[in-house]
């Protein structure tokens, strides 16, 4: 378990700005060493809490019939040890600043008798939809969680964006680090100034936080010189990866406001690669596949249809799901 679940689990109503407060300045340790909020349990370790204030915990609340029914609604896969949900746009994954409702909250309502709930393995953005994996205990999490790290698990995402990458196949290889309105300092904002982004930044190798990212992508199809059907396989996952590289290489991700690309780029003032009217403005990305070893063994490998907008957007230039995805070439 990771040390910030860690203290989720036993201080809850400790904040989790106050929780980075005391790790980042070394207050809490694990076996007598410095930690971070990532860290990483293990049965028998011995955690120094420095004093703290703790409010009484609150009653727990009663099971969600509603986030029951919402949950079993979206399951595309299940077994004994975990399921696989069709996350849908605009449904955040986990809670945060002014986010009440989201999946882990919802997971709640399926604890066992024991208080065992199942437990998120891996996350997607609010706005992005489709295969989300989730384990029916921590056993099964913490198998899991070692395939994702070691990248076992093939990832597929599909995209619409504006223009028509050219090679049609490519490699995206970019160091990303997190903007200023990222991490502990997110949310802040120094009087006067206009708040920092909330985006990742392309980034140099040996930069501060600078994290190496790779993406293979290939064109599926294509409304000439206005859009594209992109597949996408991350090799490597981090945050808002896919978004910031369709940036990166001049063709966002339709429907994205934060990586939405240069507005003085020819595209915006061309009619000719406009993008049609009648897509909806809501961010065109879906986590389409997800294949990896199973737990007890053979292979999972689940897909997730296309949410409405995209569906819509879709029907609207005859894109066939139908075919071939030519990303399953890419390699490993």
């Amino acid at each position: 378990m990771r040390l910030d679940r860690w203290f989720k689990r036993h201080l809850p109503s400790l904040s989790l700005s106050h929780l980075n407060k005391i790790v980042r300045t070394g207050q809490v340790r694990v076996d007598g060493a410095r930690a971070t909020t990532s860290t990483r349990l293990a049965a028998g370790q011995k955690i120094r809490i420095p004093p703290v204030t703790v409010a009484p915990s609150a009653p727990k609340p009663p099971v969600s019939e509603a986030d029951r029914r919402a949950i079993r609604s979206m399951i595309l896969y299940e077994d004994q040890d975990l399921m696989v949900l069709n996350k849908p746009h605009g449904l955040a994954v986990q809670g945060g600043s002014g986010t009440k409702h989201h999946i882990d909250g919802m997971l709640a309502s399926l604890a066992d008798e024991k208080g065992e709930r199942p437990v998120l393995v891996h996350r997607l953005d609010r706005d992005t939809a489709g295969v989300l994996l989730v384990a029916k205990s921590r056993r099964v999490a913490a198998k899991l969680g070692e395939i994702f790290r070691s990248r076992q698990a093939q990832k597929i995402y599909w995209a619409l964006v504006e223009g028509v990458p050219k090679p049609a196949q490519g490699r995206i290889s970019l160091f990303l680090a997190k903007g200023e309105g990222m991490g502990d300092v997110r949310g802040k904002k120094t009087p006067g100034a206009q708040p920092a982004r909330e985006k990742m930044q392309i980034a140099k190798h040996g930069d501060a936080e600078a994290q190496h990212s790779v993406t293979y992508y290939a064109v599926v199809d294509k409304l000439p010189s206005r859009l594209a059907w992109l597949s996408m396989k991350p090799i490597t996952g981090r945050t808002h990866q896919l978004r910031a590289h369709a940036e990166a290489i001049g063709h966002p991700i339709i429907g994205d406001p934060k990586y939405s690309g240069d507005a003085k780029a020819p595209r915006h003032h061309d009619p000719a690669r406009l993008i049609p009217e009648g897509i909806e403005r809501k961010l065109h990305l879906l986590a389409r596949r997800l294949v990896l070893p199973h737990p007890r063994g053979g292979t999972l490998d689940v897909t997730a249809p296309l949410p409405p907008h995209m569906q819509k957007s879709f029907d609207l230039f005859g894109f066939d799901v139908k075919g071939r995805d030519p990303i399953e070439d890419a390699p490993e």
